[in-house]
């Protein structure tokens, strides 16, 4: 399998953080040195390594954030 390069952009939040020091993050990256793009995914301390994740276009961004926004019941 080739390397892949990866530069984190921006650090937008921590979701969760495991037992074990993992955090599932979204952030900001440049993948190979591509545009960048949102992502959704777990990483180790360090950001040695990372596990499954997802890559999110600004569209898609957008449409997740109008889809989440119209739950009324997530507090419950």
């Amino acid at each position: 399998m080739a390397d892949i390069k990866f530069e984190i952009i921006e650090k937008v939040a921590v979701l969760s953080e495991s037992a074990k020091g993992w955090t599932k993050e979204l952030n900001l990256i440049s993948w190979n040195g591509r545009e960048p793009k949102y992502d959704i995914r777990d990483w180790s301390p360090e950001y040695e390594k990372m596990g499954k994740g997802i890559t999110l276009s600004n569209e898609e961004v957008k449409n997740l954030k109008n889809a989440l926004d119209k739950l009324t019941d997530l507090g419950k």
